[in-house]
């Protein structure tokens, strides 16, 4: 999934060489501009979406004077370790630029909706509306050099390689770390009584994930979590199972044929019921049976 950026800017003094080299992957798009100054360049910039801007290469001077208002004193970088700055959606960033002849700069644009969803509740979305202007890591920088090659590459790699480099760029800005002994949050009590009553009596039809998630309140993701968390298994299984259960009633009450009791469980026909049965039960409908009668 890719989104568009959405950027507004007034600048001055500043000449883009050659063409932009773009790469999209899941939530994240990197952009490699190569630029040409004049003696004192500078203007302002403000996105709809937080962002990272990495120099990679400068040539000449390396005087820039970075502040959040064309006011401000600002923060002064005077020299090219200080080459990574983040800037938080819809933070408005003034920039003048001395004496620097040449730059190339890598930008990241973050969709924080799509990398939510991927990184689920491990993401602090507060963390994301705090800017970090002209900072050194040289971590940052050997990962952005590579996520440049990358874009600069006539013969790209795999999306995943890309994706997988700027998600671990995202994930170190963001200090999301890995708690292997956390415990995933559970449904409280009233959320799971609904939920699984909701299932049992809407069984027999393709329940949407959507539809679950919103009687309990959750979003889709943080609702799949907390419910495997609660029960021991996904929401789609719990269905299942629950059809399967209604299965069992039914061969034993009744001498309906199987092809009767998939269509009245809500399986798409004998051979799906049949698969089914046997993974949940570990027999055919037909041996559980006889062996329930016997």
């Amino acid at each position: 999934m890719t989104f568009q950026p959405r950027m507004q800017n007034k600048i001055a003094g500043f000449k883009v060489l050659g063409e932009l080299h773009r790469r999209e992957w899941n939530g994240i798009i990197a952009d490699v501009w190569d630029v040409e100054c004049e003696p004192h360049a500078g203007g302002y910039y403000v996105s709809n979406d937080p962002r990272m801007f990495i120099v990679l290469d400068a040539q000449g001077g390396s005087r820039c004077n970075v502040k959040l208002s064309s006011q401000a004193n600002g923060t002064v970088q005077n020299d090219r370790d200080q080459a990574i700055s983040y800037i938080p959606a819809g933070m408005e960033i003034w920039a003048d630029v001395v004496d620097v002849r040449y730059i190339r700069h890598l930008d990241l644009h973050f969709n924080i909706n799509i990398l939510s969803r991927r990184l689920m509740e491990d993401l602090d979305t507060g963390q994301c509306d705090v800017p970090r202007l002209m900072f050194e890591d040289e971590r940052f920088l050997q990962l952005a050099r590579l996520i440049a090659s990358e874009c600069l590459n006539p013969q790209p790699l795999h999306d995943l390689y890309g994706d997988g480099l700027a998600v671990a760029l995202f994930i170190d800005l963001m200090k999301l770390n890995r708690n292997s002994a956390r415990k995933r949050s559970q449904l409280a009590s009233w959320q799971l009584r609904r939920v699984v009553e909701y299932i049992e009596e809407n069984s027999v039809r393709n329940i949407r994930l959507e539809e679950l998630a919103s009687l309990a309140g959750l979003s889709q993701s943080h609702f799949s979590h907390a419910f495997k968390a609660s029960t021991g298994v996904a929401p789609h299984q719990w269905q299942t199972n629950a059809r399967i259960e209604r299965a069992k009633h039914l061969l034993l009450k009744n001498e309906a044929s199987l092809t009767e009791i998939a269509a009245e469980t809500g399986f798409s026909d004998q051979a799906h019921f049949t698969r089914a049965f046997r993974k949940a039960v570990g027999v055919t409908p037909a041996l559980w049976k006889r062996s329930r009668l016997a």
